[in-house]
């Protein structure tokens, strides 16, 4: 895997997580939202527990803590963002939920290019603040802002985590962390839906693949050897392929307004790779 380019390993992980995202959703009926997120998490924390098997009897207190914390902004950051996929499309709240990573990448720009590229994936996020969708209902955009929090603190404590733990073991702790934080809020209508539709278990493993197990441990290999800013602006694709989801999977048509949104984000993350590349070619 350290053969593959990090930008390119990051990119998989973003359409991977949102594949699995719309997947989930066609099965809220089913379970709610909560409860998809908790399958969602145990299923891939149990995966990833066996396949691992992380070693960790002699961590040290400061890697224990950096596990769970990144447990515990894994945990939010999917509690939150499926609480607003139920009210709002997929495409609207992962680009609300892009607020986290676009303002930890304002707090560590060191130049000026970048600053203007983050300015102009904000200007779509505000576009995006005063479409239909947002405006239909706040109780789903303001989980989709808690998310951001969530996923602000991810980014920062994923590189930590694998940075301080060798492999991907400190990442199936997160993993079971984030499990016990999702259960008292979700076990009982993610056990009543697979009680009444066994398959359910089958659905939810291929979703906890999709947007578990396989993007964290790509997103883990990826900010091992790129930096933090540049990662977090990557992640405004991340919109424009959750759109695109929503669309193909749950025919979540998007209004024109929203769509400028998304191609300013686009942009934006666009802007600021060839920026970084051209950076690096200078040095």
């Amino acid at each position: 895997m350290n053969r593959v380019p990090a930008p390119l390993l990051a990119l998989t992980a973003m359409v991977s997580v949102q594949i699995g995202a719309a997947v989930a959703k066609t099965r809220f009926d089913d379970v709610g939202s909560v409860g998809a997120a908790t399958l969602r998490l145990v299923i891939g924390a149990i995966i990833l527990a066996l396949v691992v098997r992380p070693r960790v009897r002699h961590w040290t207190r400061a890697q224990w803590l950096a596990a769970v914390l990144l447990g515990l902004a894994l945990g939010g950051m999917n509690l939150f963002i499926y609480v607003a996929f139920a009210t709002i499309p997929i495409g609207v709240a992962v680009t609300i939920e892009f607020l986290g990573p676009l303002t930890l990448s304002l707090a560590h720009t060191r130049r000026w290019r970048d600053a203007v590229w983050a300015a102009l994936a904000l200007a779509g996020v505000v576009l995006l603040g005063v479409g239909p969708s947002a405006v239909g209902d706040v109780g789903g955009v303001l989980a989709a802002v808690l998310a951001a929090g969530c996923w602000a603190a991810y980014i920062v404590m994923n590189r930590r985590v694998g940075a301080a733990i060798p492999g991907i073991d400190g990442l199936a702790v997160s993993m079971l962390v984030a499990m016990v934080v999702a259960l008292p809020f979700g076990l009982r209508s993610a056990a009543a839906g697979v009680i009444a539709e066994p398959t359910l278990l089958v659905v939810f493993g291929v979703v906890a693949l999709l947007s578990s197990v396989l993007p964290y441990a790509l997103e883990m290999s990826a900010l091992r050897r790129m930096p933090t800013r540049v990662f977090g602006v990557l992640q405004s694709l991340g919109p424009a392929i959750a759109a695109l989801a929503g669309l193909v999977v749950l025919g979540e048509a998007l209004s024109a307004l929203e769509v400028v949104a998304l191609v300013c984000v686009t942009a934006a993350s666009a802007g600021v790779t060839l920026s970084s590349r051209r950076g690096a070619a200078a040095a």
